[in-house]
């Protein structure tokens, strides 16, 4: 037998694997109908319109955390005034009832020290009046 008697039948075997192998290429490609596209765009949609409203979210977040930190610096450097005005008074405070302010303050308004100060003693059981006599 000659090989040009199967001539017809290799011609017809590459035609059928070329048949086949195109379509197992294709099958390898989705099947692009109307359809799918369809679903594609609405989920495209769908995907854009939860983003957009996430990042509207997260933008109304940020604003709230701001606007809550100005409110807490306003009120730190405020509680900071209020203690500098605390430590103010209490040393007008001290300063006003100091030893040395009080007798200035009662010799001017005409009180004198005096020559022999006498001490209470709240104990029942002491009867006698206790003098101190000054060095």
């Amino acid at each position: 037998m000659a090989m040009t008697a199967f001539a017809p039948a290799i011609t017809r075997s590459r035609e059928i694997i070329a048949t086949k192998t195109a379509e197992v290429a294709l099958k390898l490609v989705p099947d692009v109908s109307e359809h799918s596209q369809e679903n594609r765009k609405f989920f495209a949609k769908f995907v854009s319109i939860v983003g957009a409203f996430a990042l509207m979210f997260l933008l109304f977040i940020n604003t709230l955390l701001a606007q809550d930190a100005f409110t807490i610096s306003h009120l730190k450097l405020e509680a900071k005034m209020v203690s500098d005005q605390r430590e103010a008074i209490a040393r007008e405070i001290d300063n006003v009832s100091s030893p040395e302010n009080l007798a200035k303050a009662a010799i001017a308004l005409g009180m004198k020290p005096s020559e022999s100060p006498v001490f209470l003693i709240l104990n029942p059981a002491v009867t006698a009046p206790v003098r101190v006599k000054n060095g």
